[in-house]
């Protein structure tokens, strides 16, 4: 099947080091979209890096008699890594919850500029160590991530906040993708 191997072995450590990029690649995504309860697209992502991943290691097996394809292999299997976390990233695929705590501004100001900016939010008042503290929930999309960043730097430099990552959400009021207009959502 794989005969111009024979007559171009140099393409074998190329072939190799993008297979295995690509199969890394997809089993980087396979556990996002098993993480996430993506039940239809795991295991499709699945089936295509396990056949890379067949395809790559027979040839290894069958064909490979020096050094040069098993550090293409490694190699592939380092750089599949780092475009795979590349690839998540840009996909940005799922929703993440923002909790901030509002100290020196009250949390009711934050909750408008969010509004303002299509971010449904909650507030929930609480006591802190020192103080009282407004602690405001919002859902947001991974992709409005460094929009919802920047609003919260620019209401308040030092403000305290952190993210969590959602398995999964059901109805309320959710930013689309971009961060703009709510929606209520499923």
């Amino acid at each position: 099947m794989f005969d111009f191997f024979d007559t171009y072995p140099w393409l074998l450590p190329l072939i190799i080091f993008f297979g295995r990029i690509c199969d890394v690649t997809l089993g980087t995504l396979r556990i996002i979209f098993v993480s996430k309860g993506e039940r239809r697209k795991a295991p499709i992502v699945g089936f295509f890096e396990v056949f890379i991943w067949i395809v790559i290691i027979s040839q290894i097996i069958s064909r490979a008699n020096d050094l040069l394809p098993y550090v293409a292999y490694a190699g592939g299997y380092a750089a599949g890594n780092y475009v795979g976390i590349w690839v998540e990233n840009k996909i940005a695929f799922g929703f993440q919850i923002f909790r901030i705590y509002a100290t020196k501004k009250r949390g009711a100001e934050l909750i408008k500029l969010l509004n303002q900016n299509g971010f449904g939010s909650t507030l929930i008042r609480g006591e802190g160590a020192i103080s009282e503290v407004d602690i405001i929930e919002t859902v947001v999309s991974r992709k409005a991530v460094h929009k919802l960043s920047g609003i919260l730097r620019e209401f308040d430099p030092e403000v305290f906040y952190y993210v969590e990552d959602i398995r999964s959400k059901q109805k309320g009021v959710f930013t689309l993708t971009t961060g703009g207009t709510p929606r209520i959502g499923k």
